[in-house]
């Protein structure tokens, strides 16, 4: 328990654990404030740099299907202007259109097989039937009900969705400009249909890592091109009862009903005007997602660049494993340097503390602090004049010794005076020694009583012998 309260009271703690503590956190604690802070805005900048990323590659892709739909419209312009094609639709007779038919159907057969991602070409009157085809499949057929026919009739180009032939059952983008006769007046429609595989194709190959992938929405938010196909004609947010059925109306996705994913965070996909990024949760898994997205400036789509959260934060967490490493590693050798700089500033003191404990006990060698004192710092100017203090220390105590010894004998002898002074002085001494004085009297005086008697009867012994010897 005391050990344990030593351990987390820093005032007990020794001077090596004290300097060191010092020396450590004087180094770590304004670094470590200083790395949190590049560190946070090291990982704002790349962040922002991640997303500006997926931003520009959908920008980039965006570009480039722009640039595929208009040169594609071009081509629809210049067909709708061909004389071939005017003629065709402007002959007021069965006739004339039969006789021009076959130089019709080379003008058309010659575009078709200029790009393989065309499907067919084909030319509607202004009631919307199809008189001539690339395809034969759509002559004769009515697609008066078709919004690019509705839109092109009324004299606007048209440029439709990924939607699904009612035809051909192939799904494909259709492109529809007006056919205009000399006198500007609309006596038709050209339709370009492009392969509908062709544009996923385009969209597909944009990939960031392996778990990334390139989707494209309509202006009403529904998915006409994602690698999993069983999204497709999916909408991110459910779409209002009213366009819903405005939808199914005008645009033929072969379902009876569009379906939503239901990715709320997405929403700001729908007609965005410019480059953005989100964050949303995907699949049953739910698995943190973002996507990077750009609209295209011919169509009101938007394409979308998906990747996990985890692809996304790799460069982050690499960015905080160096951080982390260079405090640590730096830290280390802060650690390192503050504890041998400790231990050469706390080896001194111990070393004077038993020597202090030493001359305490008068056991004191000068030898052990031989190697502090040759140091020119503090700690050895300290050293030098404790070595001097000892000497002096132990001068006087040699010489407080050989005082207290003559003091000592001065002490007996003044005792002694004293002590006999006392009892010689003492009223009590001097009534026993009168005491003494008088049995000494009196015992000189019975001595001589005795000797008399005895010489009495000595000479009454003398004077009975002499009597006997008489008679």
């Amino acid at each position: 328990m005391k050990g344990l309260h030593r351990l987390v009271y820093p005032p007990a703690w020794s001077i090596a654990a004290k300097i060191s503590a010092a020396l450590f956190a004087t180094a770590i604690i304004p670094m470590g404030f200083t790395a949190c802070y590049n560190l946070r805005q090291s990982l704002a900048s790349l962040e922002a740099g991640e997303y500006r990323k997926l931003e520009l590659l959908a920008a980039s892709t965006a570009s480039r299907l722009d640039q595929l739909l208009i040169d594609i419209q071009r081509l629809i312009v210049q067909v709708s202007s061909d004389r071939n094609v005017v003629g065709f639709l402007t002959a007021t007779t069965p006739g004339k259109r039969e006789a021009l038919h076959p130089n019709l159907q080379r003008t058309l057969d010659n575009v078709f097989h200029s790009n393989p991602d065309f499907d067919a070409i084909f030319l509607m009157d202004v009631q919307g039937d199809c008189l001539a085809a690339t395809d034969p499949k759509f002559v004769g057929k009515n697609y008066a009900f078709r919004e690019y026919f509705r839109v092109s009739i009324q004299g606007q180009p048209y440029i439709s969705s990924i939607l699904v032939g009612q035809t051909t059952k192939r799904p494909g983008l259709f492109l529809s400009y007006p056919v205009r006769s000399d006198e500007g007046k609309i006596v038709g429609v050209a339709v370009l249909k492009i392969r509908g595989e062709n544009i996923w194709a385009i969209v597909n190959a944009l990939q960031v890592g392996s778990q990334s992938y390139a989707f494209l929405i309509d202006q009403q938010g529904i998915v006409i091109s994602h690698p999993n196909q069983s999204l497709l004609y999916h909408s991110l947010i459910p779409l209002p009862p009213n366009i819903q059925k405005q939808v199914m109306a005008d645009r033929d996705y072969g379902l009876k009903k569009i379906n939503s994913l239901d990715i709320s965070e997405l929403a700001v996909m729908v007609k965005a005007k410019e480059p953005g990024h989100a964050s949303y949760q995907s699949g049953r898994e739910q698995i943190s997602r973002i996507v990077g997205f750009a609209p295209l400036q011919v169509q009101p789509w938007v394409l979308g660049i998906s990747q996990p959260k985890t692809q996304f934060v790799a460069p982050l967490n690499r960015l905080i494993w160096q951080h982390g490493s260079s405090v640590l590693v730096v830290g280390g050798i802060t650690a390192i340097v503050a504890l041998l700089l400790a231990r050469s500033i706390s080896r001194p003191i111990h070393s004077l503390t038993a020597a202090a404990q030493a001359l305490e006990q008068d056991n004191f060698h000068p030898e052990i602090l031989a190697d502090a004192s040759r140091t020119q710092d503090d700690i050895g100017r300290l050293v030098r004049v404790f070595l001097n203090m000892a000497s002096e220390v132990k001068a006087r105590e040699q010489k407080l010794k050989r005082q207290v010894i003559d003091l000592r004998v001065e002490i007996d002898e003044t005792k002694r005076a004293n002590q006999v002074a006392e009892i010689t002085e003492n009223e009590h001494f001097r009534q026993l020694q009168q005491k003494i004085q008088k049995l000494k009297q009196q015992a000189a005086t019975s001595d001589e009583t005795e000797i008399d008697y005895f010489e009495q009867l000595h000479s009454k012994v003398e004077s009975l012998k002499q009597r006997s010897l008489n008679n």
